[in-house]
């Protein structure tokens, strides 16, 4: 029987974000140094089964939302044979996944096939210049070839995620917004966070989500509330008369974590309670020791005890240690 869990803050938890991988094909500048980041050793890495077993944990504890990261998870060899292990467990009634798109018109389809319901696409920029210079090696060209495939292969509502970084990619506010209304597009923007590299440009560099909306709605007219499917924060609107949505994504400025109801997986098998709390625990010495299923419960259990009330990055509380890309942006 599955139970719904709850933490100490009457919040329930029925989502899991795994990051299946800390590698990336890509640079961005607001997430990754340009000669990357120290990785993990394969060995370090949980093995498709041991994620499968996991997510079979968490589904007999309530969770039915499952949210596939990186780094870029594309860049794992195949991909689909977790997506399709992950998409038969009893109770996972959502599998998602975030990418960057480069390599999704090679696996759209075959993503879908194996079970994958939906993508969020990351993409700051609509021009091909500073696409390159945003993410030091990638091209435009890929990820729209991406965005197409998915839009192709059923991968619906696909969200486009645009990170808002004041003096980079500010300008193109309004361009991202009209996709909204040309191409039916789900763009969601996302206040710069301080971590990693987004320290360096998180002063300057951070723009209120309350300004990005007033900003179009100067140019664009006053938008309308709408609603989307997902499990995520955003709060939507819609340009009238537009098929598709803007959300707006505050993490600084209004936290959204009285409603979060999620854990993250890192690659190397640790579970974080919180994104930005220090706290993690080790599943993967356990699973690799032989715990049985009981055992493992028990980890889950603690790290939803240890749920903090919100994160203190307002207060410019930053936690140590992993990356945007190590656990899961």
């Amino acid at each position: 029987m599955t139970e719904h869990h709850r933490d100490h803050f009457g919040r329930t938890i029925d989502y899991l974000r795994i990051s299946v991988t800390d590698r990336c094909n890509l640079r961005c500048v607001y997430c990754m140094p340009e000669e990357g980041v120290a990785l993990q050793s394969h060995e370090k890495i949980l093995r498709y089964e041991e994620i499968a077993r996991l997510v079979r944990i968490a589904a007999d504890l309530g969770v039915s939302r499952v949210r596939l990261t990186g780094g870029e998870p594309l860049v794992r060899a195949n991909l689909v044979d977790l997506v399709r292990q992950i998409a038969e467990i009893p109770g996972i009634r959502d599998l998602s996944m975030t990418t960057n798109a480069t390599l999704l018109a090679r696996y759209a389809g075959q993503l879908a096939q194996a079970g994958l319901n939906r993508v969020n696409i990351s993409l700051d920029t609509l021009r091909p210049e500073r696409f390159r210079q945003i993410t030091r090696c990638g091209s435009l060209e890929d990820t729209l070839a991406g965005i197409e495939a998915a839009r192709q292969a059923g991968l619906a509502p696909i969200k486009i995620n645009t990170v808002v970084v004041h003096g980079l990619n500010d300008d193109e506010l309004v361009d991202m917004a009209l996709r909204t209304r040309t191409e039916g597009w789900h763009v969601r923007f996302i206040e710069l966070m301080p971590l990693g590299e987004g320290g360096c440009w998180a002063g300057d560099g951070y723009l209120p989500m309350i300004e990005v909306r007033e900003r179009i709605e100067q140019a664009l007219g006053e938008l309308e509330p709408a609603s989307l499917s997902g499990a995520g924060p955003a709060r939507y609107w819609r340009i009238p008369g537009a098929e598709g949505t803007l959300g707006f994504i505050s993490p600084i400025s209004e936290h959204f974590c009285a409603e979060c109801n999620r854990l993250r997986l890192t690659a190397d098998g640790r579970l974080l309670p919180c994104m930005m709390a220090d706290t993690e625990f080790d599943l993967r010495t356990p699973l690799r020791q032989g715990a049985d299923d009981a055992a493992l419960r028990e980890l889950f259990l603690q790290t939803v005890a240890a749920k903090p009330a919100r994160h203190h990055l307002c207060e410019h509380v930053v936690p140590r240690g992993r990356t945007m890309s190590q656990m899961g942006g």
